[in-house]
Parts: structure tokens; C-alpha cells; sequence
């Protein structure tokens, strides 16, 4: 076995269809999508290479950059509530009673669709016989807001429930951190007299700071990216104020019919993403890291 595993074009021939799976729904839709935004196409008639002009006249598209301030608002959303998740964590990771219970009720959401998590939300949120709204009229609140139809309160609206969809996630990512800590080093420091917080604050964080760092990321990316439950509960209304990136980009391309616009726009937002990612790992990187990076 060892005779065959040394054979370089045996490892080539194991790792083909991995490669060849990858390059059909990875990279040659990213090179396609990327030559397709110098080109002018409705979908239907031939392709015409007009080169950067999409690129132009995206750098130049008010509405575009509107819905990229959306996209990072909800990024930065998405990073200041993994502080919260990280403490739900450090409370589930406590022994505390009930523990398993809690774990199991915060990943119900990570079981649903977004469609139906939209669906459910939008019954919360309906003006006039939503579930909030009547809660807010019981306490005698007259003529609370219309949730989703006010621009100035519509995309924190939409954050509620993407901040309950993957709070089980992120949770259960940290919680398993948590839980790999060795537990010689917390009595180690009980017997030392450490406090609960000396403990979670300078032995359990530190120790899980990478974990933190790749969630940072996850969180950062996947809300450039978001599109399914916005596209369904606002549709990007009301006049463009829940706009994303990716609802943009498919307005632009499955309803205005231009998909060398639209792709430009898709690949402008994995440029965006990219860099993003770079920037977040060379702010959290230590510095033995970018000694050696």
C-alpha cells in the first residue's frame, strides 16, 4: 500500500474527482461569471464584449454602493452579536442545569429553511395583526411601526431574525471550543482562587481566540453574501432601502434581463469578500503569524 500511495500519478488519479467536482462548481462558475461581466448579454441574444464598461457603470451606480453600505451594516451587526453568542456559550459550557436542553432549542432554527423562518417572521412582523405589534398595542403603544415598511427601521428588522437563524450555529461552534479546553487548567486555577470571569476572561478565551477569529470571518462573509430571507420578506423594499448585494445582482439579472451587469456585480462582490476576508486575518493575526506569513 505504501509501494502504491508513493506513486505520485495513483495520488493524482485519487484526488481527480475531487478536483474535477470542484472545478465544476467552484472556480469555472467564478472565471465564467467574471468573463461574462465584459460582456453585454440579455440571456437570449448573442454576447457582445463591450470590456469594463460594467465595471464603470457599477463604480458609478448609486443604488449598487446603497446596497453594498446595507450588506456591510449587516456585517458589522453579524460581528458584534458573536459577543453574545460567545457568552450564551460560556454559560452552556458552565454545567449549568439544563445545558443540553438549551443546545437543542438554539439549533431548531438551523433545522428550518430561510423561506419558512421568512414566512414565520413575516407573521411577527404583519402591521396589523402581527404577533409584536399586538404585543406592543397590549401595553398601550398606539400606532407602532409597520416593521418592514419603514426605511429607517427595515434592515434591523431583517437582523432579528437572521441573528436568531444562526445563533445555534455559532453557539455550538463556540460551546465545542469551550468544551475542548482541558479541564486540568480550570481547577488548576479554582484551587489558585481564581474568580468565574478571571477564568472565562483569561483562560477560556485566549484559548479559543482562533475560533473566534474564523467566526469573525464566517460572520463577516456571510453577510455580504445574504440573499433568501431578504429577498423573500422585503424583496429589497421598501424603494430599496433592505437592498443587498445579492438581491441587487439578482434584480439586475433575472429581472432587468442584464446578466453581464449582474455579473459583474457578482464578481465585484466575491472581490469584496475576498478582500474582506484578507483584512480581517491580517487584523487578527498574531504576531508570530505575520512574522512568518
Amino acid at each position: 500500500m505504501d509501494k502504491v500511495m508513493s506513486n505520485k500519478w495513483v495520488i493524482a488519479l485519487y484526488v481527480l474527482p475531487s478536483l474535477l467536482i470542484i472545478m465544476g462548481i467552484i472556480y469555472i462558475p467564478i472565471v465564467l461569471t467574471g468573463y461574462y461581466g465584459l460582456m453585454e448579454w440579455d440571456g437570449v441574444s448573442a454576447m457582445t464584449f463591450i470590456g469594463l464598461e460594467n465595471y464603470t457603470t457599477l463604480f458609478n451606480d448609486s443604488a449598487f454602493w446603497s446596497s453594498v453600505s446595507h450588506s456591510f451594516l449587516f456585517a458589522v451587526l453579524s460581528t458584534v452579536s458573536l459577543g453574545v453568542y460567545l457568552l450564551v456559550a460560556l454559560v452552556l459550557s458552565g454545567n449549568i442545569k439544563g445545558a443540553n436542553l438549551l443546545r437543542k432549542i438554539y439549533l431548531i432554527p438551523m433545522l428550518l429553511s430561510s423561506v419558512a423562518i421568512a414566512q414565520l417572521w413575516l407573521k411577527i412582523y404583519h402591521p396589523t395583526n402581527g404577533i409584536l405589534n399586538s404585543a406592543l398595542e397590549s401595553l398601550g403603544i398606539q400606532d407602532p411601526p409597520a416593521w418592514l415598511a419603514e426605511p429607517s427601521l427595515v434592515l434591523y428588522a431583517l437582523f432579528v431574525p437572521i441573528l436568531w437563524q444562526f445563533a445555534g450555529f455559532y453557539i455550538l461552534i463556540y460551546y465545542a471550543a469551550l468544551k475542548n479546553i482541558p479541564t486540568t487548567l480550570i481547577e488548576a486555577a479554582r484551587i489558585d482562587g481564581a474568580t468565574p470571569w478571571q477564568i472565562a476572561f483569561k483562560i477560556k478565551l485566549p484559548l479559543i481566540a482562533e475560533v473566534f477569529k474564523v467566526t469573525i470571518v464566517l460572520a463577516v462573509v456571510g453577510s455580504l453574501k445574504y440573499f433568501d430571507l431578504i429577498y423573500v420578506m422585503t424583496d429589497g423594499g421598501p424603494n430599496g432601502a433592505s437592498e443587498v448585494m445579492a438581491s441587487y445582482m439578482y434584480h439586475k439579472a433575472f429581472r432587468g434581463f442584464d446578466f453581464g451587469y449582474g455579473s459583474a456585480i457578482g464578481f465585484f462582490l466575491l472581490i469584496i469578500c475576498l478582500v474582506a476576508t484578507w483584512i480581517i486575518r491580517r487584523m487578527t493575526a498574531s504576531k508570530d503569524n505575520i512574522q512568518y506569513s
